[in-house]
């Protein structure tokens, strides 16, 4: 769970009041991020473009990774000889599962 500092934490209604002045302090770097609460509970962070953009491209580069991972995968299955495949019926029967039930 992220941690939020005192100064972080907005009411909807003061941030609302302070918008210009809270996203400027994002934007400086100042403040990381806003934490924005409705009734108490955390409802939206508010994060620089920098940072957004910096998440996202994370994001990409972990999918890229996870894509290229499952293509490795299915190459090395190719090589697999049909010899050594095993099928559905054997598997359930392996581990007591009733494929009707399914």
């Amino acid at each position: 769970m992220v941690k939020y500092a005192q100064n972080e934490l907005f009411s909807i209604t003061d941030f609302t009041k302070q918008i210009g002045s809270v996203v400027g302090s994002i934007k400086e770097h100042s403040l990381e991020k806003i934490g924005i609460l409705k009734n108490n509970k955390l409802e939206a962070v508010v994060i620089s473009t920098d940072e957004y953009e910096r998440l996202k491209a994370l994001e990409d580069d972990v999918a890229l990774a996870e894509h290229s991972s499952i293509y490795h995968a299915i190459q090395e299955r190719k090589t697999t000889p049909l010899s050594e495949y095993v099928s559905m019926d054997e598997i359930a029967k392996k581990f007591d599962i009733d494929l009707e039930e399914l």
